[in-house]
């Protein structure tokens, strides 16, 4: 599910002050004024967090805690009684939903693109780094913990 922006610029200044980029900075790049910028954010948080409060609606989720700044929902599944994470990603796809679960990563045809998409993830945030590994659910459980402290 795509995040629909309200248009690209607001996203991008949500994208770069995800990143760690002060709004004025921001501003600088545009050559805008920092309210300007500090208005986008706004209505940007407003729907990313709309966003992820439908998708946790859609998936059954229980919330437990929101950050609509980094785009990130946790909570829990109720079908399926696990932690569950609901994230935007710009670089792959708009929101994604992330279950915790041990699994048999190798034998799992998804393989190559959890792995992208948990690496792509933690570059998307800027200055989240993550131990070399093969395994996606180990490195999506150190993602996530990282994640939980930022939040």
């Amino acid at each position: 599910m795509p995040i629909p922006p309200l248009n690209d610029r607001q996203f991008a200044f949500w994208r770069l002050r995800r990143t760690g980029l002060p709004n004025v900075q921001i501003a600088d790049r545009f050559k805008i004024s920092r309210q300007a910028v500090s208005k986008a954010l706004l209505a940007m948080d407003r729907k990313v967090e709309e966003t992820l409060l439908s998708m946790a609606q859609a998936n059954q989720i229980e919330i437990e805690r929101l950050n609509a700044e980094i785009g990130v929902l946790f909570g829990r599944s109720v079908p399926f009684d696990a932690a569950a994470i609901v994230f935007v990603s710009a670089d792959h796809g708009g929101v994604q939903v992330w279950y915790e679960h041990e699994g048999d990563c190798g034998a799992c045809q998804r393989y190559t693109r959890c792995i992208e998409l948990l690496w792509g993830y933690a570059d998307e945030l800027g200055g989240i780094t993550l131990e070399k590994t093969d395994d996606p659910t180990r490195m999506a459980d150190e993602l996530f913990a990282k994640l939980r402290e930022m939040v």
